[in-house]
């Protein structure tokens, strides 16, 4: 019978050894994860007090002339997310906010979950509804937010590959809910806005118009200027934190 002497050195080199590898797996890993994962933009990192409201339009119409009107009213620009379908079937709408003077971006052709498609479907998607946009208004879009929020890493990139950049929201109204009243929307949005922050509200959601007027009042006298959400992000020299800022590249850094 053999018998086997583990030194006290042995000890020492093969923990050292299971250290070494244990941080060199944990370390690739962390940066893997940090790095991988793609965002789109949900704000800007900004010392201005700027704010971008939206729109989504996908179904419904009944409240797109209000919704002008009391944009109109506070002098405030808007960028509206379209379906494709929906130029197709209101396209008189799509004319009348690009002559209000509101940015008309893309929000798919059919309105699909885009995490589903290949990268020749999802560029499909895009392309179509920017022609449709395009025939209206003379103005390609440069801005997609996909539907329903359903974006990877796939998605992200394939429309980083079309020269457009992926845009969220930090600020959900939820108008769309079936509990929403004028006062909670009111809260959700006056409560939340920051600087750099992009709104999202609805076309067609029952008690938008009677909330809009007072959030424009209520961010105009605390100061905030309304851009665009084309003329808040950042287009070049920037990074995207892991809560979706959108934030400069520091000079010096990695």
């Amino acid at each position: 019978m053999k018998c086997f002497v583990i030194t006290k050195r042995q000890i020492v080199l093969t923990c050292a050894l299971f250290m070494a590898l244990t941080v060199c797996i944990v370390g690739s890993f962390t940066t893997f994860a940090k790095g991988d994962r793609r965002l789109p933009i949900y704000c800007v990192e900004c010392e201005e007090k700027r704010v971008a409201i939206s729109f989504d339009a996908a179904w419904g119409n009944d409240d797109t002339g209000t919704l002008i009107n009391i944009l109109s009213q506070y002098n405030v620009p808007a960028t509206f997310f379209v379906v494709g379908a929906w130029v197709d079937k209101y396209p008189e709408s799509v004319k009348q906010l690009s002559d209000a003077g509101h940015r008309i971006e893309n929000h798919s052709n059919t309105h699909p979950y885009m995490s589903k498609l290949s990268s020749d479907q999802i560029k499909n998607e895009i392309d179509s509804c920017n022609s449709k946009i395009q025939n209206v208004t003379g103005r390609k879009p440069t801005l997609i937010r996909v539907p329903y929020g359903d974006y990877d890493n796939h998605v992200v990139e394939t429309v980083e590959s079309m020269g457009m950049y992926c845009i969220q929201w930090d600020v959900d109204s939820l108008d769309w809910k079936d509990n929403a009243s004028p006062d909670s929307i009111y809260q959700k949005v006056t409560g939340k806005v920051k600087n750099g922050s992009i709104v999202l509200f609805h076309n067609d959601a029952d008690h938008t118009p009677e909330a809009l007027g007072n959030i424009l009042k209520t961010l105009k006298e605390q100061g905030y200027e309304f851009v665009f959400i084309e003329d808040l992000i950042l287009k070049e020299n920037y990074e995207i934190k892991h809560d979706g800022t959108q934030c400069k590249i520091k000079d010096g850094a990695n």
